[in-house]
């Protein structure tokens, strides 16, 4: 339902342009807006004026008129003044607050309706019923961001986000949690993974701009159909799971590219565990230092090359030998080979996450 203060701001904003004092009343003749003060006299003849059938009166000065939502009555508007346009002034003003009830109304029933759709609570049939009362296309592409925020329930980030994107061009923007903030985001027919990874990086930058929020962006697939949006939300949560378990340095994650992180997050704990058992068996490596995680990191990114490695941590070759050969030696897995290498990158990345799912049972 609309606010008090939009009601508030429109008629005081009408009364700054046309001098006619303007006054909102609920049902239960509670004030909802004024720009004047009301007796207890004029309480009793709107009250009276709203039990009677007809949509408007003239009471001295009082032009009292009805607010309408489909037939049903939400407000009474009182319009004080004695000139002769003070009637007409209380038409205008009772077309623009029942023009703000209908598009708070529908704002309202889209959110709602994005909110099913994401959670997948709408048959097919709902769907494209819905969407066509509420004029939302169904044949657009498009791809849903999420953006974990934290639990801070006076974050910005919506309204950030309001700013940003347009619901006049398909954009909307809506939560079913109070931890994510989500984008539905309508693309052009030539806008494609690239375009999805430069909203993503403008959306972490902005928040961190405009409100210092340091934000995770993910997002899922591009889908061709209304009834595939829940699709790409699922896979979008999935990627920021799996970003944080195995990419904790990356603010932004995309479902396309979660690589061995994906497999992982799906395989059954049990199965986990007897891989870890078989690669390690009692020596998991939990407790590697700093140092070491660094060298096996920076190793891996140059591809194995030890000359290089070294260069770039800044020490001598044969110390870089010596932390690989130490590492041999506690874990029976040399990742100077391929095939050492690999398994140990897939055990590290086994072991964070089972981290992860003991963290989530605490």
């Amino acid at each position: 339902m609309i606010s008090g203060q939009v009601i508030k701001t429109s008629i005081e904003e009408l009364k700054a342009i046309t001098r006619v004092d303007l006054c909102v009343l609920d049902l239960e003749g509670n004030v909802v807006a004024s720009t004047f003060e009301l007796n207890d006299l004029s309480l009793n003849l709107i009250t009276e004026f709203a039990e009677s059938p007809a949509d408007s009166q003239v009471i001295g000065t009082h032009h009292l008129l009805k607010i309408l939502d489909e037939g049903e009555l939400l407000y009474v508007l009182d319009a004080r003044g004695a000139g002769e346009d003070t009637y007409m002034i209380g038409k205008v003003a009772v077309s623009q607050l029942q023009n703000l009830v209908i598009a708070y109304k529908e704002r309202f029933d889209r959110n709602n309706f994005f909110q099913n759709l994401l959670l997948d609570n709408m048959l097919l049939v709902d769907i494209y019923n819905r969407a066509k009362k509420l004029h939302i296309e169904v044949s657009v592409p498009r791809a849903v961001f999420l953006i974990e925020t934290g639990d801070d329930k006076e974050n910005p980030a919506a309204e950030l986000l309001n700013g940003m994107f347009s619901s006049q061009i398909g954009d909307y923007i809506t939560a079913v949690d109070e931890s994510n903030v989500i984008l539905i985001k309508a693309l052009s027919p030539d806008e494609g993974y690239a375009g999805l990874e430069r909203i993503a990086y403008t959306i972490v930058d902005m928040m961190n701009m405009e409100a210092m929020m340091n934000v995770r962006v993910s997002y899922g697939t591009i889908v061709e159909e209304l009834k595939e949006v829940s699709k790409s939300y699922k896979e979008a949560k999935m990627a920021l799971d799996v970003g944080k378990i195995f990419y904790e340095e990356k603010k932004v994650t995309a479902y396309g590219n979660l690589g061995i992180g994906r497999l992982i997050y799906q395989l059954p704990v049990n199965l986990c565990r007897i891989f870890i058992d078989e690669i390690f068996g009692s020596n998991v490596p939990d407790d590697l230092d700093d140092e070491t995680l660094t060298t096996i990191n920076k190793f891996f990114e140059n591809n194995l090359n030890v000359s290089e490695t070294s260069r770039q941590l800044f020490v001598h070759r044969n110390t870089l030998v010596y932390r690989i050969e130490k590492l041999a030696k506690s874990t029976g897995l040399d990742i100077r080979t391929f095939d050492d290498a690999l398994t140990f990158k897939i055990a590290l990345m086994v072991v964070n996450y089972m981290r992860y799912l003991d963290s989530l049972e605490y």
